[in-house]
């Protein structure tokens, strides 16, 4: 009997370098010749999942989300947490503010309190 599915996906050294570059990530060559063959992994299993008839398959969720419907709930302001509170874990913090390594080029002060 003939397999007439696609043939399974395949990424290159070229897809998972620019994920790795999107996410900021350096990988060694054996980091990426590992990630190729996991990301390749699930890409057939997705293959595999869409190839499944699911026409009888009652759905088992609520299904999108109709806002005419009242799905959501009601915006209310409730109360947050202390500034102690939240800071707690903060790795740094300055004048009551979580301070972050600046991502922004030419942004000295730009959006400080």
């Amino acid at each position: 009997m003939a397999d007439d599915r696609s043939p399974a996906p395949t990424i290159d050294d070229a897809a998972v370098a620019h994920v790795a570059r999107l996410s900021r990530l350096e990988l060694t060559a054996e980091e990426r010749q590992l990630f190729r063959v996991q990301l390749g992994s699930i890409l057939e299993s997705f293959r595999r999942l869409a190839e499944l008839d699911l026409g009888d398959v009652v759905p088992t969720g609520p299904g999108p989300v109709d806002p005419a419907a009242g799905a959501l709930r009601d915006d209310r302001a409730v109360p947050s947490l202390p500034r102690e509170q939240a800071l707690a874990n903060a790795p740094a913090v300055e004048n009551g503010y979580l301070v972050v390594p600046q991502v922004i080029e030419g942004a000295e002060g730009a959006g400080t309190p």
